[in-house]
């Protein structure tokens, strides 16, 4: 990163990312990534995974802080703000400044905003977009999908692993393989051939499916339901990366937040992901997840707006 108090813009090329969720399912049923069921909540289409768009992300931070840092240090943190479906073409930018995270931006090609967030490499990540959000936030009122969550409320995952060919249950059901085959930002360090080109001589995980690797094994929070739920905001934070192919992480998340709009109830996860073998921590991940009140049956009609 430069130090001259000089914003340098950097953006990528449009790209059409690919959806690869059509047969996700929790809780015994079909997700909002389902063209049906997306259809149902007056959705124009089953939107792509919200993590897809980080990718696009990452040449731009290569080119401001290096290959190797980003991997190692990086900090993405989103708020997403329109959904994006199949055949709809981004193009993501990367504005730096002398001090401060980067500003990240993602607009389709008519220009709706897709997100918006910062990043930044570590140790010092400056305040990030969804600390921003967070600190904004107040209590929500009366709620009656989530009621059940109290703040500090853990669950252990157990012992995770993503290696190139199995898929990564029923919550994302397609392999490393299958989503660096159709990944909008391909690089050889992902891929079992391309592993002893990295600095580690090891292949990595994009930084996408960091996510992938924090929650691919179900979380079973007391969530009423069924019910329908989507990301709102990300952060994926590299405090002693990468984060490696065939390697056990330890998963442990924490609900730090809980809020609502107008159309959903949400929740705030902090998922630690460790190393088995070294015992440190080598990222952390924020979530903000949303649950459609309209598709809780046992919501109070006379709550909808």
């Amino acid at each position: 990163m430069t130090s001259f108090d000089t914003e340098i813009t950097l953006t990528g090329p449009l790209r059409s990312p690919a959806q690869m969720l059509q047969e996700q399912e929790y809780g015994g049923h079909h997700s909002v990534h389902d063209e049906a069921t997306a259809g149902k909540l007056g959705l124009s289409g089953a939107p792509i995974e919200a993590p897809t768009h980080f990718s696009q992300f990452d040449p731009l931070a290569a080119l401001a802080w290096g290959e190797q840092a980003w991997f190692e240090r990086g900090c993405i943190s989103c708020h997403f703000s329109t959904m994006v479906v199949e055949g709809e073409q981004v193009q993501a930018s990367l504005t730096t400044s002398g001090s401060g995270p980067a500003r990240l931006t993602a607009v389709k090609a008519d220009g709706a905003v897709v997100l918006t967030g910062t990043a930044a490499v570590g140790p010092e990540y400056g305040e990030t977009e969804l600390e921003t959000r967070r600190a904004r936030q107040g209590p929500p009122s009366e709620l009656f999908i989530i009621d059940q969550l109290e703040v500090g409320m853990t669950r252990d995952a157990g012992t995770v692993t993503v290696d190139h060919g199995t898929r990564n249950g029923s919550l994302y059901p397609f392999s490393l393989d299958e989503k660096v085959a159709r990944i909008t930002e391909p690089h050889p360090w992902y891929t079992a051939d391309g592993a002893g080109s990295s600095p580690w001589g090891r292949a990595v995980l994009p930084m996408e499916m960091i996510s992938v690797l924090a929650h691919k094994t179900p979380v079973q929070w007391p969530l009423r339901g069924p019910a329908l739920g989507l990301f709102l905001d990300l952060e994926v934070r590299l405090v002693n990366g990468p984060v490696f192919v065939d390697q056990p992480y330890a998963i442990e998340s924490e609900i730090v937040g809980m809020s609502e709009s107008r159309r959903t109830e949400s929740y705030w996860t902090r998922t630690t992901v460790t190393d088995v073998d070294t015992n440190t921590v080598t990222a952390v991940v924020l979530l903000h997840s949303g649950m459609f009140k309209e598709s809780y049956a046992g919501y109070p009609a006379d709550r909808l707006s």
